[in-house]
């Protein structure tokens, strides 16, 4: 008898666990954006426009993101904006963001069994990444902080990443065929144990509490809203439309693609007497 009650009891509380990670939802609200720092020959453009198109590529980068969800499960997507405008100032230069699409992507994650489905829509083409969520080497920090009522801890880990990277025109050509460069740098996160799951705004997952901020180089997602256990289910759904490509493939296609864009845009000689000013930025 005692052996029956023992495997009921084991039996009920897998069951109420599996139930209370089921209902335990939320939706968490992200604002972006990315420091832009580049200074410019005054011979390629004067203090008025190159404070012009700072301001241009600063609403660039500044955009609000959903994240949805449970114990196990989060979808991370762009809110829904008018499109933007191509960049640009009367031809004198054009800039070109290399990235995703916006509105239609969503990043799906299933931290339970450590993989993501990305549904990506780039170039006008739908891609969806399927891969292995890559282990984050967290060192937690005994630093704390409140973001709105919640009690943060810190959290740090070191990333090699490529440098963005600048080409002003035709004379940089060179510059083009060249390596990356590489640099190190400290990804900071401020999480909360106050709300027990490991998810976490983009790509940044995996400490014991939902991550609120992160600093990572020049861009700076900041936490604006959290809705816990809201009235109506939390739609957490994994995207199905797309190619289904891996990670490595998608970065291949993705830099093929780029590069075709680059050529596209890059000045010609005897056009525009050489001095368009073309400006990527990675990331």
């Amino acid at each position: 008898m005692n052996t029956i009650i023992r495997v009921l009891v084991i039996a009920l509380t897998v069951v109420f666990s599996t139930i209370n990670a089921q209902e335990f939802q939320g939706i968490a609200t992200y604002k972006t954006q990315r420091q832009v720092d580049i200074k410019l020959d005054s011979t390629q453009m004067n203090d008025e426009m190159q404070a012009r198109m700072l301001e241009m590529m600063k609403k660039q980068f500044q955009k609000t993101f959903t994240l949805n969800f449970n114990k196990e499960e989060s979808t991370y997507k762009q809110e829904e904006e008018l499109d933007k405008p191509n960049v640009g100032m009367g031809g004198e230069f054009q800039i070109v963001s290399i990235g995703g699409g916006g509105g239609s992507d969503i990043l799906y994650k299933n931290t339970k069994e450590q993989r993501y489905s990305e549904q990506v829509d780039t170039y006008g083409k739908i891609f969806l990444v399927k891969d292995e969520i890559e282990k984050i080497d967290w060192q937690l920090e005994s630093d704390t902080k409140y973001i709105g009522e919640y009690q943060c801890y810190k959290a740090t880990y070191k990333k090699m990443d490529e440098k963005p990277r600048v080409v002003f025109n035709s004379d940089d050509e060179e510059k083009e065929d060249k390596e990356p460069e590489m640099e190190e740098r400290t990804v900071t996160a401020w999480y909360t144990p106050q709300i027990p799951v490991n998810h976490g705004p983009d790509n940044y997952q995996g400490l014991p509490g939902l991550i609120l901020e992160v600093h990572d180089g020049k861009l700076t997602i900041v936490c604006s809203k959290i809705v816990l256990n809201p009235e109506d289910k939390v739609d957490i759904t994994e995207p199905e439309k797309g190619k289904v490509v891996n990670q490595e493939k998608y970065e291949e296609i993705m830099d093929k693609k780029a590069k075709e864009m680059m050529e596209r845009f890059r000045p010609r000689k005897g056009r525009d007497n050489g001095e368009s000013i073309e400006i990527r930025i990675g990331g």
